[in-house]
């Protein structure tokens, strides 16, 4: 899938730490006002249903389940939500931990990164989130891949 492997090597690590990330706009052909990437994915009830859905995808991974068997996962879905919100240009506000903090000697692989992405790009499929919009998420995201990753 060349989707995929564009961003296998990309972060997206439950507990993403948006935060000081510029939010992507696409312009309007009549010259309007730029249109956030927030707007195009569907506001806050379309992020929810895309993180419900990555979530729910990771709790079948039995690559990287047991990760998360302690996790507050309303909780988590909730930090989840705010981060892609406000990183998409939304209103939300994300409270939670940095990404270096957050991810500290967990020893997260490549391998455990890149089946996180594939559940992430699963659930954007399964709600057809249209192709351009799924790559400036991903774009949005991908930066924080050396804050997560600590064992290649």
């Amino acid at each position: 899938m060349k989707f995929f492997a564009r961003y296998a090597n990309f972060a997206f690590v439950a507990g993403l730490i948006l935060t000081g990330m510029a939010c992507s706009t696409v312009e309007t052909p009549d010259g309007q006002a730029p249109i956030l990437l927030y707007e195009r994915l569907g506001g806050k009830p379309a992020i929810t249903a895309v993180v419900d859905e990555f979530v729910g995808n990771v709790a079948k991974d039995a690559r990287i389940n047991g990760r998360f068997a302690t996790t507050d996962i309303p909780r988590l879905k909730g930090h989840l939500v705010d981060q892609v919100c406000a990183a998409t240009g939304g209103p939300c506000t994300y409270t939670g931990r940095d990404m270096p903090t957050t991810h500290a000697g967990m020893r997260i692989t490549n391998a455990e990164f890149s089946a996180l992405v594939e559940d992430l790009v699963a659930a954007l499929n399964s709600l057809k989130v249209p192709q351009a919009e799924q790559n400036e998420l991903l774009d949005l995201l991908g930066p924080m891949r050396p804050d997560i990753v600590e064992i290649s």
